[in-house]
């Protein structure tokens, strides 16, 4: 963020959108620009390139600041499919608008194969509605990537906790068949005659060997699907009481 930025955000609280428009249309383009500029809602920071291949250059030479990309679909020499196409393919994801002039359903359709959020009718983009679309459509991509990230930390603590729930499983499998073996033999032990000290002993490792047992019984049985598990916050809680 530069400077400028940084002092307008502090006195207006949100940035300025920044907007790459691709369009032919010196025309449209003096409306588009007075319309975003009467907008009292966001200010925005307008780029204008003329063709595809220029609009794509820029935003192969410096394409961080742009905010969202509106596209007129009739280019001179190409159209805004392949220009949207030819985005994609070189893995820039900035949001896309399709400008045109006459409502085409295939287009809408075509477009949503190249990730186009929405697309409008130059003529029906008057007074507020330019922007208005512009800040909408940017609340709703970012709102899109802040659940599919939530669902990809989700998944990863999915994963996580089932990888637990198997090494918990194999952990007290290993413990189980040994700890049988040694009360098996604990109980054999102590139906012998035995001195004072050596049956005071084995009843000690017999209780020993019940407290493992409990313990290993309640690793097995925690509900590692609880969110409070992992921080111990129950645990201490209960503690401190």
């Amino acid at each position: 963020m530069s400077i400028r930025e940084i002092v307008y955000f502090r006195m207006n609280a949100k940035p300025p959108i920044h907007l790459l428009f691709i369009d032919g249309d010196a025309s449209y383009m003096a409306v588009a620009q007075h319309l975003l500029s009467k907008y009292q809602g966001r200010s925005f920071e307008i780029v204008w390139k003329k063709s595809g291949a220029e609009g794509i250059a820029h935003l192969e030479g410096s394409n961080q600041g742009i905010d969202l990309i509106l596209l007129d679909f009739h280019l001179p020499g190409t159209n805004g499919l392949d220009v949207a196409r030819e985005i994609r393919e070189k893995k820039i994801e900035i949001p896309l608008i399709f400008l045109t002039s006459s409502r085409d359903f295939r287009l809408a359709v075509e477009g949503m194969k190249y990730g186009v959020e929405d697309y409008l009718l130059k003529d029906e983009a008057v007074d507020s509605v330019l922007p208005r679309t512009i800040v909408n459509i940017l609340e709703r991509v970012h709102l899109k990537k802040r659940i599919a990230e939530q669902m990809k930390a989700d998944l990863i603590t999915q994963k996580r906790t089932d990888a637990i729930k198997e090494l918990v499983v194999a952990v007290c499998h290993e413990f189980n068949n040994p700890l049988a073996a040694i009360k098996i033999s604990t109980d054999i032990i102590l139906r012998q005659k035995l001195s004072d000290d050596e049956k005071s002993m084995m009843q000690s490792l017999d209780r020993n060997i019940a407290v493992v047992e409990r313990e290993i019984n309640r690793l097995r049985d925690i509900n590692f699907d609880r969110p409070e598990w992992s921080d111990g916050s129950e645990e201490r809680s209960a503690e401190g009481h």
